[in-house]
Protein backbone atom coordinates (compact mmCIF):
# COMPACT_ATOMS: atom_id res chain seq x y z
CA UNK A 1 0.00 0.00 0.00
CA UNK A 2 1.02 3.38 -0.56
CA UNK A 3 0.08 6.77 0.11
CA UNK A 4 -0.95 9.71 -2.24
CA UNK A 5 2.80 10.69 -2.77
CA UNK A 6 3.40 6.87 -4.25
CA UNK A 7 5.75 6.19 -1.33
CA UNK A 8 5.44 2.91 1.02
CA UNK A 9 2.79 3.50 4.16
CA UNK A 10 4.61 2.44 7.50
CA UNK A 11 3.24 2.36 10.82
CA UNK A 12 4.80 1.51 14.23
CA UNK A 13 5.00 -2.44 14.88
CA UNK A 14 7.18 -2.40 17.89
CA UNK A 15 9.88 -1.10 20.11
CA UNK A 16 12.69 -3.07 21.61
CA UNK A 17 14.67 -2.91 24.51
CA UNK A 18 17.56 -5.80 25.98
CA UNK A 19 16.62 -6.91 29.41
CA UNK A 20 18.95 -8.92 32.07
CA UNK A 21 15.91 -10.99 33.87
CA UNK A 22 13.05 -11.33 31.63
CA UNK A 23 10.91 -12.33 34.18
CA UNK A 24 11.70 -9.54 36.52
CA UNK A 25 10.92 -7.02 33.16
CA UNK A 26 7.85 -8.58 32.36
CA UNK A 27 6.81 -8.42 36.10
CA UNK A 28 7.41 -4.71 36.22
CA UNK A 29 5.58 -3.63 32.98
CA UNK A 30 2.58 -5.47 34.00
CA UNK A 31 2.37 -3.86 37.52
CA UNK A 32 3.54 -0.47 36.53
CA UNK A 33 1.52 -0.20 32.95
CA UNK A 34 -0.85 -2.90 33.04
CA UNK A 35 1.17 -4.45 29.62
CA UNK A 36 0.22 -8.21 28.57
CA UNK A 37 2.07 -10.92 26.95
CA UNK A 38 1.19 -11.16 23.74
CA UNK A 39 3.61 -13.44 22.25
CA UNK A 40 6.58 -15.57 23.47
CA UNK A 41 9.89 -17.16 21.22
CA UNK A 42 12.23 -18.87 23.11
CA UNK A 43 15.25 -20.15 21.18
CA UNK A 44 18.33 -21.42 22.12
CA UNK A 45 20.45 -18.06 22.30
CA UNK A 46 17.46 -15.40 23.50
CA UNK A 47 14.13 -15.24 24.39
CA UNK A 48 12.09 -12.60 22.66
CA UNK A 49 8.46 -11.06 25.02
CA UNK A 50 6.36 -9.08 23.09
CA UNK A 51 3.83 -7.00 25.02
CA UNK A 52 1.05 -4.97 24.37
CA UNK A 53 -1.50 -2.35 26.25
CA UNK A 54 -4.76 -4.22 24.65
CA UNK A 55 -5.61 -0.83 22.95
CA UNK A 56 -3.10 -0.05 20.33
CA UNK A 57 -1.06 -2.60 18.08
CA UNK A 58 2.43 -1.06 18.66
CA UNK A 59 3.67 -3.36 20.82
CA UNK A 60 7.60 -3.38 23.57
CA UNK A 61 9.50 -6.38 22.74
CA UNK A 62 11.64 -7.58 25.31
CA UNK A 63 14.63 -9.35 24.44
CA UNK A 64 16.61 -11.44 26.91
CA UNK A 65 20.27 -12.71 25.69
CA UNK A 66 20.48 -16.19 27.29
CA UNK A 67 24.57 -15.50 27.14
CA UNK A 68 24.78 -11.51 28.14
CA UNK A 69 27.28 -12.00 31.59
CA UNK A 70 26.59 -8.68 32.58
CA UNK A 71 24.88 -7.26 35.10
CA UNK A 72 23.17 -4.20 33.69
CA UNK A 73 23.07 -3.02 29.92
CA UNK A 74 25.63 0.26 29.52
CA UNK A 75 22.95 2.67 28.68
CA UNK A 76 25.75 5.56 28.05
CA UNK A 77 24.28 8.57 27.42
CA UNK A 78 21.38 7.32 25.79
CA UNK A 79 18.41 10.28 26.36
CA UNK A 80 15.81 7.86 24.10
CA UNK A 81 13.05 6.82 26.04
CA UNK A 82 9.14 4.96 25.69
CA UNK A 83 6.20 7.17 26.26
CA UNK A 84 2.57 6.24 27.90
CA UNK A 85 0.02 8.28 28.15
CA UNK A 86 -2.73 7.62 31.21
CA UNK A 87 -6.41 8.58 31.85
CA UNK A 88 -5.37 8.55 35.14
CA UNK A 89 -2.68 10.56 35.86
CA UNK A 90 -2.86 11.45 39.76
CA UNK A 91 -3.72 7.72 40.36
CA UNK A 92 -0.72 6.18 37.90
CA UNK A 93 2.00 9.14 39.79
CA UNK A 94 0.88 7.60 43.50
CA UNK A 95 1.16 3.79 42.25
CA UNK A 96 4.44 4.84 40.78
CA UNK A 97 5.62 6.56 43.63
CA UNK A 98 4.37 3.09 45.75
CA UNK A 99 6.76 1.28 43.54
CA UNK A 100 9.38 3.50 43.92
CA UNK A 101 10.38 3.92 39.93
CA UNK A 102 10.23 7.43 39.62
CA UNK A 103 12.95 8.91 38.76
CA UNK A 104 12.30 12.39 37.14
CA UNK A 105 9.09 14.96 37.80
CA UNK A 106 8.71 17.77 35.41
CA UNK A 107 6.00 19.36 37.13
CA UNK A 108 6.02 22.61 34.69
CA UNK A 109 5.64 20.38 31.92
CA UNK A 110 2.65 17.98 33.62
CA UNK A 111 4.95 14.66 33.31
CA UNK A 112 7.18 12.66 34.89
CA UNK A 113 9.69 9.80 34.10
CA UNK A 114 9.38 6.01 35.89
CA UNK A 115 12.82 4.00 35.39
CA UNK A 116 12.51 0.06 34.78
CA UNK A 117 14.78 -2.73 36.29
CA UNK A 118 17.32 -2.06 33.48
CA UNK A 119 17.48 1.34 33.88
CA UNK A 120 14.90 2.48 30.94
CA UNK A 121 13.19 5.57 31.47
CA UNK A 122 9.71 5.81 30.73
CA UNK A 123 7.42 8.70 30.31
CA UNK A 124 4.06 8.99 31.94
CA UNK A 125 1.97 12.09 30.31
CA UNK A 126 -1.63 12.58 30.83
CA UNK A 127 -4.04 11.27 28.01
CA UNK A 128 -5.27 14.91 27.77
CA UNK A 129 -3.59 17.88 27.61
Amino acid sequence: MSNSKGTPTYRFAHNNINVVDIDRAVAFYEQALGLEVVNRRDSEGFTLVFMGDGHSQHKLELTWLKDFDKPRYDLGDNESHLCFTVDDYDASFARHREMDCICYVNEAMGLYFIEDPDGYWIEIVPAKR
